[in-house]
């Protein structure tokens, strides 16, 4: 039985739990939340048309609340991921 290969983009990894995908490591002090707000079916696939993205931190002690540091709405997975990307490297960089 092989150890499960965990999917990863840029160099972070990527969990999926039904609409929600966390982009980053738990471990690092960011996170991206990507949650799917509406999709589309295009012959037999769901496309996500509306998604929410949320810059996080990964502090266990701040309030839910207080962990936004930032948030947008994009027309698709792929924008919304891009973005997410470079709020994740600057977040992680220090600026």
């Amino acid at each position: 039985m092989s150890e499960k290969s965990v999917l990863t983009y840029k160099g972070h990894p990527l969990m999926r739990k039904d609409n929600l995908i966390y982009y980053g490591s738990m471990a690092d002090t960011h996170i991206v939340m990507l949650q799917v707000l509406e999709s589309k079916k295009v012959q037999d696939m769901d496309i996500a048309t509306r998604v929410s993205v949320q810059l996080q931190l990964t502090d266990p002690a701040a309030k839910s609340r207080d962990r936004i540091v930032k948030k947008s709405e994009k027309p698709g997975l792929y924008d919304a991921l891009d973005v997410g990307c470079v709020w994740l490297e600057r977040a992680l960089a220090g600026k």
